[in-house]
């Protein structure tokens, strides 16, 4: 049996397909994001696996859940995490809105076909069409304290001009690291802190 990322590439390219003709890429990337995080949890898997409960439950329950939890104007865990994972501030005014009828069918289509599973795997191919449309790439930079607005400004700027691609930056932060930062783009690593300079002078010194 083929494994679960070559059975979620079909599914991911149609639904890219569909969200770019009709200008609803990031709409269907973060609920993609949410319902893939859930489908990962264990009790929630386990109650997938439940054949006793129907493919059009399963598939509302996954709508209703990010409607009432992220497409609200309530605050969540779950709209917590998707503002962390696009760079988005907790002061932010970022609004999610509901699961439209296309988004729906499609996961209606996935529950019926017993595929809901694969959506952790949909997701992350769905990113990658993305991507590759916006020629877009993922920074993630850890630094040693919270970046300012102008510092993660100046590192976008810099990395976009360097790299001739949209970048998006994923933020997090090591104390360990004394100072600076470093910057992680693919399989590339600028390591600009503190703490990797040390490291090099003392590689320099005992050579």
């Amino acid at each position: 049996m083929a494994d679960l990322s070559t059975l979620a590439r079909p599914y991911a390219k149609a639904a890219f397909d569909y969200a770019n003709e009709n200008g609803v890429v990031n709409e269907w990337e973060n609920f993609l994001f949410i319902a893939g995080t859930v489908v990962n949890d264990k009790s929630f898997s386990t109650w997938l696996d439940n054949p006793a409960v129907s493919a059009e439950h399963k598939s509302a329950a996954l709508v209703d859940l990010y409607d009432t939890q992220v497409a609200s104007a309530n605050d969540s865990a779950f709209k917590q995490l998707l503002g962390e994972t696009r760079g988005v501030r907790p002061d932010s005014d970022a609004s999610y809105p509901k699961v439209s009828v296309a988004l729906s069918n499609f996961v209606k289509q996935l529950s019926e076909q017993e595929r809901l599973a694969l959506l952790p795997e949909v997701y992350e191919h769905y990113r990658r069409h993305k991507a590759i449309s916006l020629k877009q790439l993922d920074a993630y930079v850890t630094s040693a304290y919270p970046l300012t607005d102008a510092q993660r400004e100046t590192i976008q700027a810099r990395l976009a001009a360097s790299l001739n691609a949209s970048v998006v930056i994923h933020e997090s932060v090591d104390p360990s690291l004394l100072a600076g930062a470093t910057i992680k783009v693919g399989d590339k690593i600028i390591d600009d802190s503190m703490r990797g300079k040390l490291q090099q002078l003392k590689t320099q010194l005992t050579a």
